[in-house]
């Protein structure tokens, strides 16, 4: 008799139909949720690889990306403390941090934050991709690399840098389906103090699984326009990339 499970399972990575032997899991499928919840613990504790990430990204021609960390001190902090995550480290004795000032129309932020092995993984191809579509019409500064970083740590870059509108690539939380995806997180005229509500996100980007990189790039291409038009990101803003394509 044919596995009614088995087409179903083909069209999604969640655990569905997994049969029981007795009043248990057969030990085939606990074995598959431990080694995937150890994945994904792994996912979250390993230390980014910062200077692999930099060979990555140099050969795009976006410049040699500088590093930022926050004040979280090591990773235990940054999970115990997002607060911190979201705050700049004093890189320097005048207490502030070193980013160059580019004037440049948009702002990419490299942030390791729930998964640094995911944007080990994809951040070249999603910077490839996102350059691809936006350098001919914009002009994009040096990518920066943050370190122990949450979402918000890119407002304190992006207005230091003074771009208009800023990209956050970050490691998204590990899922026991998927531990290597990224998120990216669109914010016009970054600033300290935007709120969650002022963004926009392009989430489970992790090919060939999840997000292509061609895709969540041509969604960016279409947020950035309209936040240009609009003069704001966030819950105003709406995703028009089908459109355009249709």
């Amino acid at each position: 008799m044919t596995d009614l499970w088995t087409v179903l399972r083909q069209n999604t990575s969640a655990r569905i139909g997994l049969g029981r032997v007795g009043d248990s899991l057969p030990t085939s499928r606990v074995l598959e949720f431990a080694a995937a919840h150890a994945a994904a613990r792994d996912a979250v504790h390993h230390p980014l690889d910062v200077d692999a990430l930099i060979a990555a990204i140099e050969p795009l021609g976006l410049g040699t990306p500088s590093v930022v960390a926050s004040r979280a001190a090591d990773r235990s902090e940054y999970l115990r403390r997002p607060d911190l995550g979201r705050q700049p480290a004093a890189n320097d004795s005048s207490g502030g941090y070193s980013v160059d000032t580019e004037d440049a129309d948009i702002g990419i932020v490299l942030a390791d934050g729930l998964s640094p092995i995911a944007l080990t993984e994809h951040a070249a191809g999603v910077v490839g991709a996102i350059k691809d579509v936006l350098a001919p019409q914009y002009s994009i500064a040096t990518p920066v690399i943050a370190t122990q970083a949450r979402v918000a740590l890119g407002d304190h870059i992006g207005a230091a840098q003074k771009v208009g509108t800023l990209i956050v690539v970050i490691g998204e939380r590990p899922g026991l389906s998927v531990a290597d995806s990224v998120g990216i997180y669109l914010t016009h005229l970054p600033r300290p103090g935007r709120a969650d509500s002022e963004r926009n996100c392009i989430s489970n980007i992790h090919p060939p699984g999840g997000q292509s990189y061609v895709g969540a790039a041509r969604v960016v291409a279409a947020l950035v326009e309209g936040a240009r038009a609009l003069g704001r990101s966030g819950v105003d803003l709406k995703d028009t990339s089908r459109t355009l394509t249709e």
